[in-house]
């Protein structure tokens, strides 16, 4: 009998788990659903122990019923998120997210006033912004002195979970690599002078590569989640990188488009290319770089107008979408409704909707939000082409692809074909051929699972109208940035209230 292995990822609105043989074929799949709290503007968390730890439990206890002894483990996760724990790896406070949480926006002026925005980007490779942890642990050291006070480790989704299962305090390089400004990139250790004023008093954890075993699965471990004792588990990595991996993008050139609540890209590099509109990191396998962005919002604006105007689901809206003429006669959107990540990095950013006439209804506003995902796709790229890193191939990953429409919009505006991979599982099969390679049982650097289903190919006849709208939406932004800044301020000032 093939070996069994078992990939697991805690994503932004649920865990997801699955058990893979060898090969890669999938012998069971499991989920359980998370929550996500907004309790200020610009705060966005989960809870680690009711919603992590207790949907990977729930998921291994669905799988292990049926495949009761897997060879390995492995977990991704969301991130870079910043979970203070004590020496036990108990959580101190709620989980602050990744980008989408703003708060620390004062630190990020201040730790780039302390160091130079220039030597961070050098040393680290991308700009301090809100993806970055350094920042957010600033916030906490300053803001929440009682559970600094506690710390004793400092973790993130996938290393909480490494953490749990093994006792292990690890973290992998390339989520090192997102903790702006701990990490040097070159050099791929932890900056040891600006950690230790950064994050005073509390030691960084060890660093492995995602596919290196970080320990076995303890006692403790083993009774919380069903996993046998002795089992190993691999370190793990953000979710986005391990999704990257399993469609195999590992080669310079290579593209991956996640579709989801969030847009994430992941390109592979041959060296390292810092550039301030995109994070520059290190890659999954060892000697490897990326370059990354990631939008705030993307499927979360198709669940914003599915909610906002009654719609039955999402088939009745792609189907109404579908019906209206590329462009939307006339609509451009500025997908900012969460402030917005790359390139423009600008957390008081909002949402635009420009154009609407009374011939607008609902298929126009659905199909203008694809579009305008697509825009922002295409932003990336000219971002990617200026600094030399355009991608020859393009992958496009997660539940968006399904349907078809949204895919297709964004080859239509990007001109970029789109390969779609037969198993779109998400960053779980990733982390399950992961877990294959920490026991030399699969090469994640050679072909690894990926099987490709088939390829999106941009159409013609749209090319025209779709060049004049994104020059309008290049344009938007900046026209509408100073009014955007002084709404964000009023919007504070009405929750503060």
């Amino acid at each position: 009998m093939a070996d069994r292995l078992l990939g697991i990822d805690v994503g932004t609105s649920s865990v997801k788990g699955v058990v893979c043989d060898d090969d890669g074929t999938i012998r069971a799949r499991a989920s359980a659903a998370l929550r996500t709290s907004m309790p200020r503007p610009g705060w966005v968390e989960q809870d680690a122990e009711r919603d992590w730890w207790a949907g990977i439990r729930a998921v291994c206890e669905e799988l292990l019923a049926t495949e009761p002894r897997p060879a390995a483990v492995c977990v991704s996760g969301l991130g870079p998120c910043l979970l203070p724990t004590d020496a036990d790896g108990a959580p101190l406070r709620p989980a602050i997210l990744y980008g989408v949480d703003t708060r620390a926006t004062a630190e990020i002026a201040e730790l780039e006033a302390r160091y130079g925005a220039d030597a961070i980007v050098a040393r680290g490779g991308s700009r301090l912004t809100t993806q970055a942890v350094g920042p957010k642990l600033a916030w906490l050291v300053r803001h929440e002195p009682d559970v600094w006070a506690a710390t004793r480790r400092v973790t993130t989704a996938s290393s909480f979970a490494v953490l749990r299962l093994t006792g292990e305090y690890v973290l992998d390089h390339h989520t090192a690599s997102q903790w702006d400004p701990l990490y040097d990139l070159r050099a791929g250790a932890w900056i040891g002078e600006w950690a230790s004023e950064i994050a005073p008093g509390v030691d960084l954890p060890r660093l492995l590569w995602p596919g290196e075993v970080a320990g076995v699965v303890d006692e403790r471990g083993a009774r919380e989640t069903g996993i046998p004792a002795g089992t190993p588990v691999a370190a793990g990595t953000v979710d986005a990188w391990a999704e990257a991996l399993s469609a195999g993008v590992r080669a310079p050139g290579d593209l991956m488009l996640m579709y989801g609540t969030t847009m994430f890209l992941v390109a592979t590099a041959d060296a390292p290319r810092p550039d301030a509109r995109l994070w520059c990191t290190a890659g999954v396998l060892p000697g490897t770089f990326s370059l990354a962005g990631g939008m705030a919002t993307s499927g979360a604006l198709t669940t914003w107008v599915r909610d906002l105007t009654g719609a039955a689901g999402y088939d009745e809206l792609l189907a109404e979408a579908a019906a209206v003429a590329p462009g939307s006669e006339g609509l451009v959107v500025l997908p900012y409704f969460l402030g917005e990540r790359s390139p423009i990095f600008d957390p008081a950013a909002r949402g635009v909707v420009a154009g609407l006439t009374l011939r607008h209804g609902r298929g126009h506003l659905y199909r203008a939000m694809l579009e305008a995902t697509g825009y922002a796709v295409r932003h990336h790229l000219d971002v990617l082409d200026e600094i030399g890193a355009r991608p020859r191939r393009v992958v496009a990953v997660g539940g968006g692809t399904r349907g078809g429409l949204w895919p297709q919009v964004v080859s239509d505006v990007t001109g970029m074909a789109q390969e779609v991979p037969r198993e779109t599982v998400g960053a779980a099969y990733g982390a399950a051929l992961l877990a294959a390679g920490a026991l030399g049982l699969a090469d994640p650097g050679g072909a690894g699972w990926a099987r490709p289903d088939h390829e999106v190919r941009p159409r013609p006849e749209p090319a025209a109208v779709y060049d004049r709208l994104y020059a309008l939406y290049r344009d938007l932004y900046p026209a509408t940035r100073e009014q955007a800044h002084a709404l964000a301020r009023l919007q504070e000032d009405a929750m503060a209230t």
